[in-house]
């Protein structure tokens, strides 16, 4: 009886507070806020009220009999004694009369534990079938991203002029992957998308990136202190490639079994392209500030291997261009490799 009257308790709680607490979430496959099943509500609300009529109702009896007792002019002593006893025979009645009502707490509960589950008050196995098959379907979304890495010039020649004056170079990237595993139950799943990159190049030794009669670019010295000079490149980026997880299956129920594709260990593997959407020259130091739009010969194509180990939302890559950095010979040999860390990738 005690656990019923608990049971019920914190039923009659949930009830109150499930409308006035919501979570927030931000998912491109969202989880619907548990609240409590109607079903279960109205089970226990009508519960509630027998139990609150018979409680009334006995405790009427109890005062009338109560005044009885009060009327003999018993002494203290006595008049407790046989009150307590009064109120052990009403407190037994009352539970005898709530046993009766035959509240089947272990129906309730597995109605609660069904919608917390759904979210729907489905009555049969066929239909709870149907809603975890669709609840635990594979998955398939695009998730936001964003990566940061350190970039270096490979070049398997000797230094030329940019190796030797080359700073600290980065590449900053955002944008939408897109994920698709193969079953409910799969390792294994596609990973595409879109992706903004900018790659800088920072230049020391008061170098800078100027332009011959030719248009061909080359690194010219400043008689003077720079502060700032760089040349940061803009690329719309497409990956394409495999991911694996490495979780464990889940049980979902009825015999239903589903990996967490997007949490735990994974590892992928991608090839992505790129075009060049704009190059920016920027120059600042004594006596000079200027951003300059225009033709660096930088390569107008990218394209490349990324290598990424991940657990749940964060990411450590490597990717290298398989081609060179710029083009016509500019710098030649020179390819952007890249180490980094990345969010939701």
């Amino acid at each position: 009886m005690i656990k019923k009257m608990i049971m019920m308790g914190l039923l009659c709680l949930l009830s109150g507070t499930a409308y006035s607490q919501k979570n927030l979430t931000l998912n491109l496959q969202p989880k619907e806020d548990t609240e409590v099943s109607p079903i279960v509500k109205e089970k226990v609300d009508e519960y509630a009220r027998k139990i609150d009529s018979i409680i009334q109702e006995e405790k009427k009896m109890m005062e009338a009999e109560l005044m009885i007792l009060q009327a003999k002019n018993l002494d203290k002593a006595e008049f407790d004694k046989q009150k307590a006893v009064i109120a052990d025979r009403f407190s037994e009645k009352i539970d005898q009369r709530i046993e009766e009502l035959g509240f089947d707490l272990d129906s309730v509960i597995q109605k609660q534990v069904r919608y917390s589950l759904l979210n729907s008050d489905v009555t049969s196995n066929e239909e709870i079938k149907e809603k975890l098959l669709k609840k635990f379907r594979p998955t398939k979304n695009f998730t936001a991203y964003f990566s940061y890495g350190a970039m270096m010039l490979t070049n398997n020649k000797a230094d030329n002029d940019l190796d030797k004056n080359l700073g600290y170079a980065g590449n900053l990237e955002f944008g939408l992957k897109f994920n698709y595993q193969f079953s409910r139950t799969s390792h294994w799943g596609l990973i595409s998308g879109l992706g903004f990159s900018w790659r800088t190049l920072n230049i020391d030794n008061n170098r800078f990136f100027a332009k011959d009669m030719n248009s061909d670019i080359y690194l010219s010295a400043y008689d003077k202190n720079l502060s700032k000079s760089k040349l940061r490149t803009g690329y719309v980026i497409v990956p394409l490639g495999l991911q694996y997880n490495f979780s464990k299956l889940k049980s979902a129920g009825m015999d239903i079994q589903y990996r967490d594709y997007q949490k735990g260990f994974k590892v992928g593997a991608n090839v992505y392209g790129g075009v060049r959407m704009s190059t920016n020259n920027i120059i600042k130091g004594e006596e000079i500030s200027q951003r300059e739009r225009g033709n660096y010969q930088v390569n107008p194509f990218i394209y490349g291997a990324q290598f990424t180990v991940s657990y749940s939302d964060f990411s450590i890559f490597v990717k290298k261009d398989f081609g060179n950095f710029f083009k016509d010979n500019q710098f030649e040999n020179d390819k952007a490799l890249v180490i980094g860390l990345a969010y939701k990738w």
